[in-house]
């Protein structure tokens, strides 16, 4: 192409050199280095008067270096009166921090658009960013391509029997691009969401507490004769709490909910067997479709797998000291219960907001927490004996990915597991945990995000999606004023 120059960061060259092969040119010289206290060098080699430059420059493992790298290589082509500049980004980088995550946050993703507009940035190219609303941050246009086609026509190349596979996401945040990609190849889906418990807190309770300590396990809806209802009144603080037994009714359940004496309403209707019960084959059969699990750390355990509260962990107790003798006081639950409904703690809310449903990756929720060795997993969809597609937008640790694959395979009967993403991360050993999880069969990404070659033939499960065509097609069709409506869907 005429009048183009293709620049190539020193953070992805492998996928520049592909798309300039595509384009039928070579990239333009460029010397980038570093000083000897650590300060990046550029010198552009080639005249950029009145052309269109285009800078290839991704995430990489060395992400400020990157950054600082790609801001001044802008800053050098519009020194040299370069006619446009366009910032092509597969992965962008700090793209999680799009949002305030406490009150004293940045909003990092936002500050990365002004320096790059600061810099002379004219047009931004790049893939699947985390939220989409970041297109604003800017004040120059951003094409933000879709992976999403060469994932879908991947899968329907390559996986036996896609037709009755079930897309599923891993955290309420990626609902939407699971749905998206359902859509596409016409699935069902379905979703695994974790419990994100408050941390604890110690609070003194004046007041006298009224709570009922029975709840029958069974499965019938209706209670035994021979099992009582007690009733307890809980006076003083938390800390120095005296239970203390005023009455015991030996009327059954069923009769003290139609008498509605003694019973507030907000039991009355959590204790609806219908609803609550169904799950063990009581009424209600579309409750089967949701399956809950117990994750210990990180990963899914048998429902009689002793409790971990009972388990206490290293350095929490003393030689010959028991679990009860190491703490202060036993946690009371509905002092929990009323801290958690009542509170507002500076760790969970953003803005003194309510808790955040959307996140949508494992650094999101778990920044400024406790790490919680318990966890409650659910799953809401029906997988049996089917291929299950779990996707997100980035792979970075396998917490999430590895717990997903075990609750659908162990608890839902899944036969095979792909995890599908477009940026491949794999940071802190994430991929050698994947590859030694049974439970993940494929793990399907992307070459937005540099993977050396010594990973890719080290790793058995891992395919890498060539999105070369993508980008190539995106730069000719701007640089010749075309639209680019048509690089978002695929054509059959």
């Amino acid at each position: 192409m005429r009048g183009v120059q293709i620049f190539s960061g020193t953070s992805h060259p492998t996928l520049a050199k592909v798309v300039c092969d595509r384009l039928g040119t070579q990239p333009a010289r460029a010397d980038l280095g570093k000083f000897a206290n650590g300060e990046t060098s550029v010198n552009i080699g080639v005249s950029v008067r009145n052309q269109d430059v285009y800078i290839v420059q991704s995430g990489s493992e060395k992400i400020n270096d990157s950054v600082m790298e790609l801001l001044i290589m802008i800053s050098a082509c519009k020194g040299g009166s370069a006619k446009s500049i366009t910032a092509v980004i597969p992965y962008f980088p700090y793209s999680r921090q799009s949002k305030k995550k406490s009150h004293r946050g940045a909003i990092t993703a936002r500050m990365l658009a002004n320096l790059l507009s600061v810099a002379g940035v004219d047009h931004v190219i790049t893939l699947d960013l985390h939220a989409s609303q970041m297109q604003g941050f800017f004040g120059k246009p951003v094409d933000n391509l879709f992976a999403e086609p060469y994932i879908a026509r991947w899968i329907r190349m390559n996986v036996p029997g896609w037709k009755e596979a079930v897309v599923v996401s891993k955290n309420a945040g990626g609902t939407k691009r699971v749905t998206s990609l359902a859509d596409t190849l016409k699935l069902n889906f379905g979703i695994v969401t974790t419990d994100r418990r408050r941390p604890k807190m110690n609070m003194a309770m004046t007041d006298s507490t009224v709570f009922f300590d029975s709840i029958d396990d069974d499965c019938t809806p209706v209670q035994k004769e021979d099992d009582p209802f007690v009733l307890h009144v809980q006076t003083g603080s938390h800390n120095n709490s005296q239970v203390e037994e005023v009455h015991r009714l030996s009327d059954n359940m069923e009769s003290l909910l139609s008498a509605n004496a003694l019973l507030p309403d907000i039991l009355t209707g959590a204790r609806r067997p219908s609803e609550l019960e169904a799950a063990h084959g009581c009424t209600d059969v579309r409750v089967h479709d949701v399956i809950t699990g117990r994750l210990v750390e990180g990963h899914l355990v048998d429902d009689d797998y002793p409790p971990v509260d009972s388990m206490p962990a290293s350095g929490d107790t003393t030689p010959g000291q028991t679990v009860a003798e190491s703490s202060d006081s036993i946690p009371d639950p509905m002092a929990e219960s009323f801290v958690s409904t009542t509170s507002s703690l500076p760790g969970d809310h953003a803005l003194g907001g309510s808790f955040d449903a959307a996140e949508s990756s494992d650094e999101e929720g778990s920044v400024g927490r406790a790490i919680e060795r318990e966890k409650t997993i659910t799953f809401v969809g029906d997988v049996r004996d089917r291929t299950v597609f779990i996707v997100d937008d980035m792979i970075d640790k396998s917490g999430s990915w590895i717990a997903a694959a075990e609750t659908v395979v162990k608890k839902g009967g899944a036969k095979k597991v792909y995890c599908i993403a477009t940026h491949g991360l794999f940071g802190d050993k994430s991929l050698e945990q994947m590859e030694e999880c049974e439970a993940i069969d494929y793990i399907v990404v992307t070459n937005t995000f540099p993977i050396s070659e010594q990973m890719v033939k080290k790793s058995k499960k891992l395919v890498v999606i060539d999105i070369s065509t993508l980008i190539s097609e995106s730069i000719r069709r701007h640089h010749y004023g075309e639209s680019v409506s048509a690089l978002f869907h695929l054509n059959d």
